[in-house]
């Protein structure tokens, strides 16, 4: 069964597609970027804050598709600036604690908007 997820908590889609998709237990989340999903602001603050609004919008499209940060099995982080890498690591282990996914880390050049980091995941939903 295929399912999509669209949730208030999370910003919404900018174009055709899904906040993520849910089939056979897992979740496919799309890119998520750094916009507060209840006013829309696109947050520019340092790469700390914007990596906690990524975080925060990852953690909201994985609860509303019956999964968690606990069940992530693989992120892809995109970073403007790979000299920014240290301290978007940082947020990143705080936020997972002990949890380690597998992560790709991806130096781009220019992300919508000029922001400094997006992410997009998959995860397993939980069991029970």
């Amino acid at each position: 069964m295929l399912h999509a997820v669209l949730t208030d908590k999370a910003p919404k889609p900018g174009g055709h597609y899904s906040q993520a998709i849910v089939h056979n237990g897992v979740v496919y989340v799309s890119g998520q970027l750094p916009i507060d999903p209840l006013t829309g602001e696109k947050n520019q603050g340092s790469i700390e804050e914007q990596a906690m609004q990524v975080l925060d919008n990852v953690r909201s499209v994985l609860e509303a598709a019956g999964s968690d940060m606990n069940h992530l099995l693989k992120t892809t982080v995109y970073i403007s600036d790979i000299g920014l890498w240290g301290r978007f690591n940082q947020v990143y282990k705080d936020a997972l604690g002990d949890h380690k996914p597998a992560r790709a880390v991806v130096p781009t050049k220019d992300l919508h908007y000029g922001f400094l980091v997006e992410i997009d995941a998959i995860a397993a939903v939980k069991e029970g």
